[in-house]
């Protein structure tokens, strides 16, 4: 794989990430239990997928001039290559907010390594997407922890949402000749790098909740390569891509 090919599956797998997310998250718009929550999801939402069009606009640049929608409105399911974990259908409230967090704690970290990143481009979204998914993560991380640690019903609905979604988690740091290619160039950091920095964060705040991380470390896979996604990917891409493939091209 050359470096332009590998530097394209980058900006597509961080771009993927946040705009199927975001999707998941939105779908909580007049549905949270309280309006508080039900404003903070729909930004959070809002935020994801305008980190989204920073991704996947430089990535149609590098690729024919395509646009961010024409990636993300026009390519099938076996085209994404976001990790599983955020694809994993909402569940209730406190398994949407345990994803969450498992993903924000990845994610603030990974962007803190764009930062320094050789190619200032890649540089400059990381640098204005930290900033709002510094927030994401301290939200996700203080619900979490006022979940985990409050009635014996809420404790135990996050502790079965940890351990489901924590299989998940391993593919994040899951390396291939992608990320060869990204560390070579200076691009982006070898994810594996990025686990003990995770552990840590991630173990003061689920310790914090009361909560028992599993002790699998197992990786799921399939999203990074394309070769294989969850069935709720389909039907989240019949949903966000409905009007585009029925109506090709329309604007208003």
């Amino acid at each position: 794989m050359d470096r332009d090919e590998a530097f394209l599956q980058f900006l597509l797998r961080m771009g993927d990430n946040t705009l199927i997310l975001g999707h998941c998250v939105s779908e909580w718009c007049g549905h949270a239990p309280v309006l508080e929550e039900d404003i903070a999801l729909a930004n959070t939402a809002l935020d994801m997928i305008g980190q989204t069009q920073m991704w996947l606009g430089l990535a149609g640049e590098i690729d024919g001039g395509k646009s961010a929608d024409d990636i993300a409105f026009l390519r099938d399911a076996w085209d994404f290559r976001n990790v599983l974990l955020v694809e994993v259908p909402n569940g209730d409230f406190g398994r949407t907010l345990m994803r969450q967090f498992l993903f924000d704690a990845w994610h603030l970290i990974m962007l803190g390594r764009l930062m320094k990143s050789s190619d200032e481009r890649v540089a400059a979204i990381a640098a204005k997407a930290s900033k709002e998914v510094t927030y994401h993560l301290e939200r996700s991380g203080d619900t979490v922890v006022g979940l985990g640690d409050g009635t014996d019903e809420s404790h135990d609905r996050m502790q079965q949402a940890l351990d489901y979604l924590w299989p998940y988690v391993g593919e994040m740091f899951s390396s291939d000749d992608v990320d060869a290619e990204m560390v070579a160039a200076g691009i982006a950091p070898n994810p594996a790098d990025l686990r003990d920095e995770y552990d840590a964060l991630v173990g003061r705040v689920l310790t914090a909740a009361t909560l028992t991380i599993p002790e699998s470390r197992f990786a799921h896979k399939g999203g990074r390569d394309g070769r294989m996604h969850t069935e709720h990917l389909g039907h989240l891409l019949t949903q966000m891509q409905w009007l585009q493939r029925a109506y090709p091209g329309a604007t208003w």
